[in-house]
């Protein structure tokens, strides 16, 4: 993940998002795998606090999911701070989905709109509102999903972020992550730039 953040800082690319864990990830997998897990977020979160880039290019730093309220407290603690840390910082976004599940996000968004309805009788349904209701209404549309990991199976798996995902282009690998290399994120962003995009035109 260092070396792949290192290419996206030297890119300038404002908005990068990575995928650490579904919530069936640390739910349903053995309980000393998730352990491992959990111990591997609190450890480089903890590390990237301390990272003099992410205050030097104002990096504003997301975590989106249900970890809040799956992880424990001293998982969540470097969790936390590094939101709290960076939470005014202007310049790029660097966003991790832990525990995090598409259809969640969006039965979030739906039944906060119910809510916000019995307020306002008069409210009406528009892209934007529901783009604001969302945890990741902060962020821009996905450019590209890069999909790791494959083996004759290429999906988008638990709907990442469904509602901004709608005209992203898509990449697949059957390089798994941990074997993704700097040169391959570089092939993938290069394949991307060579696209047409039509958006249905």
């Amino acid at each position: 993940m260092e070396k792949i953040l290192q290419v996206v800082r030297d890119s300038g690319l404002p908005c990068f998002s990575f995928w650490g864990a579904s919530k069936d990830n640390v739910s349903k997998r053995p309980k000393q795998e998730v352990r491992f897990l959990l111990e591997l977020f609190r450890m480089n979160f903890a590390r990237l606090i301390k990272d003099k880039d992410i205050y030097r290019l104002k990096v504003k730093v997301n975590i989106f999911g249900a970890w809040p309220e799956l992880f424990p407290p001293r998982i969540k603690k470097p969790m936390e701070a590094i939101i709290e840390a960076t939470k005014d910082h202007n310049q790029r976004l660097l966003n991790f989905f832990i525990a995090y599940n598409g259809t969640d996000e969006m039965m979030h968004a739906i039944k906060k709109i119910s809510l916000l309805s019995k307020k306002q009788k008069d409210l009406k349904i528009t892209e934007q509102l529901i783009k604001n209701s969302l945890w990741t209404k902060d962020l821009p549309p996905v450019d590209l999903i890069i999909r790791t990991g494959l083996e004759n199976d290429p999906h988008n798996s638990a709907g990442f972020m469904m509602w901004d995902s709608a005209n992203s282009q898509l990449y697949f690998t059957n390089t798994y992550w941990p074997d993704f290399t700097q040169r391959e994120f570089l092939e993938a962003v290069e394949n991307y730039n060579q696209r047409e995009r039509r958006l249905g035109k």
